[in-house]
């Protein structure tokens, strides 16, 4: 039996991993509103339903301590909480910034220093953070998604190199727009949803891809596959890039 955390368990991308976990796994999973995390997995056995603001550090440190207290080692922990906010950079105020950085980086930051060093103790585990494409490729209007997400990528990388000795993954899902209520305060108009509908991942399939790698070594989920090509063409030819991206993609 496996112990899987799960933050922002109230997300659509969350709900359609717990859907396709099997029963045999027992799930921790974390999210603002407890009530509605019972609501939401009523029907699922083995399961617990916290309530963390997870913005605050202390409750973050102490959440870890008490799910090890009483659940015993985590043997995957998914970072899956965050929010976008698409606005062109002169209309954030600084405290929007500090907010946004607080969930998508920071608590995700937090999280994997607290449970890597007791995988590491414990010589195996696996850390999945939920990063974006996003964080991979810059666009316009995003410029403090971007930025969160960057970071988490960055913070990523280096810290799979010093888990890689002990047995312990570390892994990006890097996904392109998905279909979740994320872009209800990312996008709230609708107009950039419906700009890049074809492009739009269902939940679903993404969290198949994320169920298959849990437990094993793979550096990076980057989806779908024409946007991880899309990648590679921005690293190779960045001026190009940032030309199209300009002037061709820039949906919002």
């Amino acid at each position: 039996m496996r112990t899987i955390v799960i933050t922002g368990a109230s997300g659509g991308l969350a709900q359609e991993i717990v859907r396709q976990l099997p029963d045999a796994d027992r799930l921790i999973l974390l999210g603002r509103n407890k009530k509605r995390l019972e609501t939401l997995y009523k029907e699922r056995t083995n399961t617990a339903c916290l309530e963390l603001d997870i913005s605050d550090d202390m409750a973050v440190e102490q959440m870890v301590a008490s799910i090890y207290q009483q659940f015993g080692p985590i043997d995957v922990f998914i970072n899956n909480a965050g929010f976008g906010d698409f606005r062109a950079f002169k209309a954030y105020k600084s405290e929007d910034v500090r907010d946004m950085f607080a969930v998508n980086t920071f608590a995700t930051i937090t999280f994997s220093r607290l449970v890597g060093a007791r995988m590491s103790e414990r010589g195996q585990g696996h850390l999945i953070n939920i990063a974006s494409m996003a964080g991979l490729i810059a666009t316009s209007k995003a410029t403090v998604y971007s930025a969160t997400k960057f970071a988490v990528i960055g913070f990523s990388n280096a810290l799979r190199l010093e888990l890689a000795d002990k047995n312990v993954y570390v892994t990006t899902v890097n996904p392109g727009p998905v279909a979740t209520k994320f872009f209800d305060q990312a996008d709230p108009s609708g107009a950039y949803l419906k700009s890049v509908e074809r492009y739009t991942l269902p939940a679903a399939s993404v969290a198949k891809k994320i169920v298959k790698i849990l437990g094993k070594n793979k550096r990076e989920l980057n989806l779908p596959w024409f946007l991880a090509l899309t990648y590679k063409v921005y690293v190779l030819f960045p001026r190009l890039s940032d030309f199209l991206a300009r002037k061709v993609f820039n949906y919002k």
